[in-house]
């Protein structure tokens, strides 16, 4: 990096800094000038490190991808901070402008450590249940202690989840250049930037745009030591982003370190013995393997009471707990559910509560359910985005099939395979809550942007019938959900029985996949003859 053209950005950086600092904290109780060094201070590290991210190896697109990911993500949560109240649900949540339950728990848990006696470390005791793991209560409870000890300033950790989030997009976008070329980095690194959830969780007090980063981070890493591999180069630096991804993931969400490693033990299995890995490193993965299964196995017990039993049998017994009660939720809120629930038996249940979650948050009820203008704006947002980016998530495994056989086929198909199998996991875990489920499922959402613009430039090479039909497939279901609910809302046109609705939905599936696939097995075989 030219030093000397960082050094001109500080130009910039330090105003900007010191402006927008100065304006948040006028929005802010508490002294001013606190809020306006604490504010000051934190914006000027995290443009830094934005800046820097971006020289080092950036051009124009990637400056406005990091650019506008942290306005974006800062814009909206301020916009929902000060909407929510004024024209929310009269709840405690929205009266303090918090559109995640998780995040005004967490934040008030946080200013509560912060204003106390108690070391940082108490984050990670039983005394506080808000964060399950720790890691976030003592980093934004460090936030509040430091930069905002009079009062507490939610927009505070809210800048620092906004700049955290914009962090990871250089290094998505450097390390999918690096390993294929720039025309996929840049439609899967704008799909990173723009995908609604993301810019909603991102502008909040979430763990979601942290865990997006670190995942970055350790990616970057991955990247270079692949391209190390087949060089034959050595640039001990691969380690440290790695080790600084990884160790970010154990300390905010265990969990998904674990997930992490399985998505790059496979990527290295189909690799095959061009990148065998010294006994070292084989040593420190399964080191930390198994720390993320005792901090997980940790974590959970200081929440549950498992009855004791090995750091394993509490994962499991976590899992099987979890599903229960995901479907008892589900039967539970809706009496929709539970007519439909009374006629299935426990696999079909099961299966349905799978669908359902994958089709979280629904576009049709944004449209028709009865809610403030606030809300339907955000619901309509986010439904949007999750039903542009699912049939690029569909198309892809199609797509990957279809390319040329060989090593890159395979790691296509296993990079969609991974992004659907979190994808079911994240709704067996939260079923069809509209709000858990679609932010777990952004946890690997790097990946699925990955495999979505994989499935988009592939459809615009080749222009096949599989991406339109899934399309197509998408609208209609659309629209007969659309016409159930505007029936159910607003009595217009035929009422028809949820059960119906579902049959033909299942049946417009089947007949989209097996008859496409008959469809083009004939017209093949015609060509032939």
């Amino acid at each position: 990096m030219n030093k000397y053209i960082f050094t001109k950005d500080f130009f910039f950086i330090i105003p900007t800094a010191f402006i927008a600092g100065a304006g948040l904290a006028a929005l802010q109780d508490g002294i001013y000038w606190i809020g306006l060094f604490g504010f000051s201070l934190l914006l000027l590290v995290g443009l830094s490190a934005l800046v820097a991210a971006w020289r080092w190896g950036g051009g124009k697109a990637l400056a406005w991808m990091t650019a506008l990911a942290f306005i974006l993500r800062l814009a909206a949560g301020m916009a929902v901070y000060f909407a929510l109240p004024v024209n929310g649900y009269d709840v405690p949540d929205d009266k303090a402008g918090y559109i995640f339950t998780d995040a005004h728990r967490r934040d008030d848990q946080a200013w509560g450590l912060a204003s106390s006696n108690k070391p940082l470390w108490s984050a990670f005791d039983k005394s506080y249940a808000a964060d399950q793991y720790g890691g976030l209560l003592a980093l934004s409870a460090f936030m509040y202690r430091y930069l905002s000890p009079d009062v507490q300033r939610p927009l505070l950790v809210l800048t620092l989840a906004a700049l955290t989030a914009a962090l990871g997009v250089p290094f998505f976008y450097k390390s999918t250049r690096l390993l294929w070329d720039g025309k996929l980095a840049a439609v899967s690194s704008w799909l990173f930037v723009l995908y609604p959830e993301s810019v909603l969780t991102g502008g909040a007090q979430m763990r979601e745009p942290f865990l997006l980063t670190f995942i970055a981070i350790a990616f970057w890493g991955f990247a270079n030591w692949l391209k190390q591999s087949e060089s034959g180069e050595k640039n001990k630096s691969v380690w440290l982003w790695l080790g600084i991804g990884i160790a970010g993931l154990l300390l905010v969400s265990p969990a998904m370190a674990l997930a992490l490693l399985v998505l790059f033990g496979g990527w290295l299995w189909l690799r095959g013995e061009k990148a065998r890995l010294p006994w070292q490193v084989l040593v420190g993965v399964g080191g930390v393997f198994l720390v993320g299964v005792l901090l997980l196995a940790w974590s959970l017990s200081r929440q549950h009471d498992f009855g004791g039993g090995s750091p394993v049998g509490v994962i499991l017994n976590w899992i099987r707990d979890s599903v229960k009660y995901v479907i008892y939720l589900l039967e539970r809120g809706s009496g929709q559910i539970q007519n439909i629930f009374s006629k299935m038996n426990p696999l079909v249940q099961f299966l349905f509560v799978i669908g359902y979650g994958i089709a979280q948050p629904v576009l049709p009820p944004a449209f028709f359910e009865p809610t403030t203008l606030t809300w339907r704006i955000i619901a309509i947002v986010r439904a949007l985005g999750w039903y542009v980016v699912l049939p690029l998530l569909l198309y892809s495994p199609i797509a990957a099939w279809k390319s040329e056989p060989g090593r890159a086929r395979r790691l296509w198909l296993w990079l969609s395979a991974f992004s659907w199998l979190w994808i079911l996991i994240s709704a067996i875990r939260a079923g069809g809550d509209q709000w858990d489920n679609p932010r777990y499922r952004l946890i690997f959402f790097g990946w699925q942007a990955l495999v979505a613009g994989y499935a988009w430039l592939w459809w615009r090479q080749h222009r096949d019938n599989w991406l339109p039909r899934i399309f197509i497939l998408e609208i209609v279901s659309v629209l007969l959900y659309g016409q159930w609910y505007l029936a159910r809302y607003n009595s217009i046109g035929f009422h028809l029985p949820i059960l119906v609705v579902l049959e033909v939905s299942v049946v417009l599936f089947v007949l989209t996949f097996v008859g496409g696939w008959w469809w083009d097995h004939w017209r093949a075989g015609k060509r032939r003859a």
